[in-house]
């Protein structure tokens, strides 16, 4: 059935594929073959660290069996059970998350992945509060359908403006490296910092109208946008704003959930309970595609006697599930949401070692294994290597220099990312930093 010759991928790929966010003749993948634990190999035998856990969700590293007997097992016994009918393993799911998830969060209902789970937060929440606006921010992403496109800040939104959904209002993020109010007093204290956000946030809630808002929707930590830490005071902020107002607050953890901070969700760095809850990604750490919406007792039982108007076909897929329940088991077996706490502080100090060394790092930061780089032309005007929505000569040299040396991971404009399988170890955290260390020798050489 798979008996394709290796030359062939390729060629068979570019006759009969359609890739996303690509331009298709432009598209030049890495023909992967095989992948275990932080490492995979291409076709030819060439291995390579991988710093980006795929697409930042392979969170308890690759090719663990325990995960993939789960799945086996459970495609043995029941495949495919239709939304509408209970099964054991979609009991067991529910309980495995009620036991992780933060405090208040019991019910859950399972989607494809971070998109559609986005989605129907959304929804529940405007059906719920009776209200129908979402407020969300502009340095974020929640997923490429039609809704999740729409509460999404970032430009890939653009294109498709004329389909999107309305009643969307877009807030700015507490970005301290490049704040909008602070550009001229970047010594202002993080509490103060935190405050002026806060006090932008609800002067738009005051505009917009407090009884037409449904719900915020963030990012506890910042994903594709930046790894944009909260400071001091901000999400406890927002919690109380969304109490003062009756407006709910979902927190996305697809990036940033599953010990990707050292904690299970970003929210528990701070000890803030959102009342809905999106889950992708590391839920399963892609052995299998799986979203889910955690939610209240509360907002479940508003439901008790009226019907939640949508659905879809895969909704609590017995397999997804298997390897979510394993996935979940893995973590904890194997301590790596510990694990990643353990070494944050590593990943911490490589990283500030990097930008003491070269002067086109312009900013780190990092939370658990969830780091970034800036790479910037001009330390002291923070001028971007690569432009907003754009890249460059200099960042494609830094990409194709890591690749060429064994380090996979991912680029965004100026942003070079560091998110790890979970599982990874220090000395290899060290092995990748060091390949970085010689590529922004390239990036150096372009400092104004």
């Amino acid at each position: 059935m798979f008996n394709l010759p290796n030359d062939q991928i390729l060629p068979l790929m570019r006759d009969h594929g359609f890739w996303t966010w690509s331009a298709q003749k432009k598209v030049n993948p890495i023909p992967v073959e095989r992948a275990k634990g932080v490492h995979f190999w291409d076709i030819d035998g060439k291995r390579y660290l991988d710093f980006s856990s795929m697409t930042m969700c392979v969170n308890a590293g690759h090719g663990d069996e325990r995960i993939i007997n789960a799945m086996k097992e459970q495609l043995d016994t029941l495949p495919y059970a239709a939304p509408s009918m209970a099964t054991k393993i979609r009991s067991m799911a529910g309980k495995a998350l009620t036991d992780i998830t933060p405090e208040g969060i019991n019910h859950f209902l399972f989607t494809l992945g971070g998109a559609d789970a986005n989605e129907n937060a959304m929804r529940l929440a405007q059906a719920y509060t009776g209200k129908q606006k979402i407020l969300a921010r502009y340095r974020s992403y929640h997923g490429a359908t039609t809704g999740a496109m729409s509460i999404t800040g970032d430009p890939r939104k653009h294109e498709w403006e004329t389909h999107l959904m309305p009643n969307v209002i877009h807030f700015l993020d507490p970005h301290r490296y490049r704040s909008t109010f602070h550009r001229t007093n970047p010594d202002i204290s993080e509490e103060d910092f935190s405050l002026d956000y806060l006090n932008h946030l609800e002067e738009m809630i005051m505009y917009e109208g407090r009884k037409t808002i449904a719900a915020i929707i963030l990012e506890p930590v910042t994903g594709k946008n930046g790894i944009i830490i909260p400071p001091k005071g901000y999400l406890q902020g927002v919690r109380e704003i969304c109490d003062k107002y009756n407006i709910m607050l979902i927190a996305d953890e697809v990036m940033s959930g599953f010990g990707r901070t050292g904690t299970w969700f970003g929210v528990d760095n701070w000890d803030v309970r959102p009342d809905l809850i999106t889950m992708a990604k590391g839920l399963t750490s892609a052995y299998a595609p799986l979203g889910a919406v955690g939610m209240t007792d509360e907002i479940a039982a508003h439901f008790d006697e009226r019907v939640y108007n949508t659905g879809l076909t895969y909704t609590a897929h017995p397999v997804s599930l298997a390897a979510m329940i394993a996935n979940i088991r893995v973590l904890q077996e194997d301590k790596l949401v510990e694990r990643s706490a353990s070494l944050g502080p590593s990943l911490s100090r490589m990283l500030s070692d990097l930008k003491e060394k070269h002067p086109s790092v312009g900013d780190v930061r990092s939370i658990g294994l969830f780091g970034v780089i800036e790479i910037v032309k001009n330390r002291e005007t923070k001028h971007p290597m690569a432009l907003y929505n754009a890249s460059s000569p200099e960042m494609d040299a830094f990409k194709k220099y890591c690749f060429e040396h064994g380090l996979y991971l991912s680029l965004h404009w100026q942003k070079a990312f560091i998110i790890p399988p979970l599982s990874i170890t220090e000395e290899q955290l060290a092995e990748g930093i060091a390949i970085i260390d010689e590529a922004l020798k390239i990036t150096d050489q372009a400092v104004d």
